[in-house]
C-alpha cells in the first residue's frame, strides 16, 4: 500500500514541507534510507543524515532547526514528537502486514470452543475443551491453547506458543514464539530423611491483564494455588521467567535474561534491566529502577529507590563503592609498601 505526505501528515496532524503528494510504501532507517520508504530523526546523533538521505519522507520534530545554507532533498513532515509519531506508523504498519483472517487446516478447535468474529487460526494450532476466544485475535501456527482458557479481544498469539489450561489472558495483548504460560511452578517438598523430593501439585493459573507484552521463549509459570499475575501494560522482554504465585504491578518493564522468584511481588512503573536476578517472597517497591545484572535479595520498601550490584544496593553507594573497587590493587601495593617499610625500619 502507497501513502501519500499528505496522508501521513494527516494521520499524525503534522504539517508538511515539500511535496505533499510524494508517496512512500516502506519504512527505512535514516542513514540507508531509499526512494519510496519513510524514516524519522529524533536523536541528535543522526542530525546529519537528514541532508544526505535517500529517504522520500522524513518526519521530525516541529522545533527542529535546519542548518543554513543546506540543502534538505526530501520531504519533511513535522510533528510535536518524531519517535511517538514514528512508532503510531509502525504499530499501523504492522497491523496492516500481520491482518489475517479465518481458520486455517488442519488444525483442531474442540467443538465447544467459542470463537469471537473476525479471528485467525493459523495451521496446526490445537485449541481445547471450553476455550473462549475474543474478537479479532490472531493465533498463529503451531500454538497450543490448553482447556478452559479465556482470551480477550484484539490480542495475538504467536507461532509456537504453548498456553496451559485454565489461564487467563486480557484484551490486547502480545505473546511471542514458543512462549509457555501456565507450566508447573517449581514446587518439591521432600521427605522426613530429605531424600526423596516429592511433586507438589500447582492448581493455580496466570492471569495476563490487558495490554501486556510477553517476549520470545519466556516461561511463566502457574501459581501453586490462586494466580501468578501480570497486571495491566506490563511488558517482558525475551527470556523473562516468572515464577509461581508471583505478580508484576501495572507498566513495569522487565529485560531479557530476568528472572522473578515464587510468590515475589514486584510493584507498578518499576524498570528491571537485563539479567537481574529477585529472590523469592520478597516485595519490590512502586517505581523502584534495578540496574542490569543485580541480585535482590531483600525486599526494596522504598518507592522509586535506584539500586545496582549483587547483593544490590541503592546506586549512589554503588558508585562510591566501585571507585574503591577499582583502586583496590593501588591500596594494595601502598600498604604493601608501607608494611615494606616499617620492616626496614625495625631491623
Amino acid at each position: 500500500m502507497e501513502f501519500s505526505a499528505a496522508q501521513i501528515a494527516e494521520l499524525l496532524q503534522g504539517v508538511v514541507e515539500g511535496d505533499h503528494n510524494i508517496k512512500v510504501n516502506n519504512i527505512s532507517k535514516i542513514e540507508d534510507g531509499s526512494p519510496g520508504t519513510l524514516s524519522f530523526l529524533a536523536n541528535p546523533k543522526y542530525n546529519n543524515f537528514l541532508y544526505s538521505t535517500n529517504a522520500s519522507i522524513v518526519i521530525i520534530n516541529k522545533e527542529f532547526k535546519l542548518e543554513k545554507n543546506i540543502q534538505v532533498g526530501v520531504t519533511l513532515i513535522r510533528v510535536e514528537n518524531a519517535y511517538e509519531s514514528f512508532a503510531k506508523l509502525l504499530s499501523i504498519y504492522a497491523e496492516i502486514k500481520g491482518e489475517k483472517t479465518g481458520i486455517e487446516q488442519p488444525c483442531f478447535i474442540s467443538d465447544n470452543a467459542k470463537l469471537g468474529n473476525n479471528c485467525y487460526v493459523g495451521a496446526f494450532a490445537y485449541i481445547g475443551k471450553n476455550v473462549t476466544i475474543g474478537d479479532n485475535v490472531k493465533i498463529f501456527p503451531q500454538t497450543f491453547i490448553g482447556d478452559n482458557c479465556k482470551i480477550g479481544n484484539n490480542t495475538v498469539i504467536n507461532s509456537g506458543v504453548k498456553i496451559y489450561h485454565d489461564c487467563v489472558i486480557g484484551n490486547y495483548c502480545t505473546v511471542h514464539a514458543n512462549t509457555v504460560i501456565g507450566s508447573d511452578g517449581f514446587g518439591f517438598a521432600p521427605n522426613n530423611q530429605g531424600e526423596v523430593f516429592a511433586k507438589v501439585p500447582q492448581i493455580g493459573n496466570v492471569v495476563l491483564e490487558d495490554y501486556v507484552e510477553v517476549g520470545s521463549n519466556s516461561s511463566i509459570d502457574r501459581a501453586t494455588m490462586g494466580s501468578t499475575i501480570l497486571r495491566k501494560g506490563v511488558k517482558l522482554d525475551n527470556l523473562v521467567q516468572i515464577a509461581h504465585n508471583a505478580e508484576v504491578g501495572e507498566n513495569t518493564v522487565i529485560a531479557g535474561l530476568t528472572g522473578v522468584a515464587g510468590s515475589s511481588k514486584v510493584g507498578k512503573n518499576c524498570m528491571i534491566a537485563a539479567q537481574v536476578g529477585i529472590a523469592g517472597h520478597l516485595k519490590i517497591a512502586d517505581g523502584v529502577k534495578i540496574a542490569g545484572q543485580s541480585g535482590i535479595g531483600a525486599s526494596i520498601e522504598k518507592e522509586g529507590e535506584i539500586v545496582q550490584g549483587s547483593p544490590a544496593f541503592t546506586i549512589g553507594e554503588y558508585k562510591r563503592s566501585y571507585v574503591l573497587f577499582r583502586s583496590l590493587p593501588k591500596l594494595n601495593d601502598k600498604l604493601n609498601d608501607v608494611i615494606k617499610k616499617l620492616n626496614q625500619s625495625q631491623n
